[in-house]
């Protein structure tokens, strides 16, 4: 998961207690191809230090500051709770905008807050999800999967989805798995396999193709849509 792939990492930083021993672990792969360039190293990060008034208490503690187009509900779940247990732990998502050649990110801070209560994710609740006018209760919190999706109407059994920046394809199936040449998928599992990652984003890097948007998108622009015509009743 997300968050426990970043707790591993700062985790494997935090017994590092000399500025040498961090510009190897940082630096090998340069330094090994350029060895002068060790003192270089050692300068830079001293005049990070110097600048953040940080010499003194160097790595006495890690933050960890996760940054993605969007998280699922297990992350900030998980986040939410480390933030709660003194884990310093933000989480921050980036939407991309392109106005003509200009390419701008929106930066959305999610975690930490003030209450963590609507982050929480029970695991073991497996009751039914209430209903609001025949809708099913969503939060940009608690964002919905394939299956309320479908059952939405803005995606259907047949559609094509494709794997963002590549031409695998797969076709959309009731059930919200994916039919990849004869063969059965999770829209995860299959997204794995092509990208080669332990751990993959679906909806973000799951693309609709009639429509050329993200499964990610298709939802922000439906739960913004149900929100607009709430607000106006």
């Amino acid at each position: 998961a997300f968050e426990f792939q970043a707790i591993r990492y700062a985790a494997s930083y935090a017994t590092i207690d000399k500025i040498d021993d961090l510009v190897k672990k940082v630096y090998a792969p340069y330094i090994e191809k350029y060895r002068s360039e060790f003192e270089l190293g050692i300068r830079k990060l001293n005049e990070f230090l110097q600048v953040n008034d940080a010499q003194k208490n160097f790595n006495e503690k890690q933050r960890i500051i996760l940054v993605a187009s969007d998280f699922d509900e297990q992350t900030l779940s998980a986040a939410a709770w480390l933030n709660s247990n003194n884990v310093d732990m933000s989480c921050y998502r980036l939407t991309p905008y392109k106005l003509n050649e200009d390419l701008y990110f929106y930066v959305e801070k999610l975690l930490p807050v003030t209450n963590y209560d609507d982050y929480y994710v029970n695991l073991m609740d497996k009751s039914v999800i209430t209903t609001v006018n025949g809708d099913k209760k969503i939060t940009r919190r608690s964002l919905p999967k394939i299956d309320l999706m479908l059952e939405w109407g803005v995606v259907k059994e047949g559609d094509i989805i494709v794997a963002k920046g590549r031409e695998d394809e797969g076709r959309l199936l009731s059930n919200g798995n994916v039919m990849v040449n004869g063969e059965e998928k999770s829209m995860q599992a299959w997204l794995k396999e092509i990208y080669g990652w332990s751990s993959v984003q679906t909806y973000v890097f799951a693309v609709h193709k009639e429509t050329g948007k993200t499964l990610s998108q298709i939802r922000e622009d439906y739960m913004a849509q149900k929100e607009s015509e709430s607000t106006e009743v």
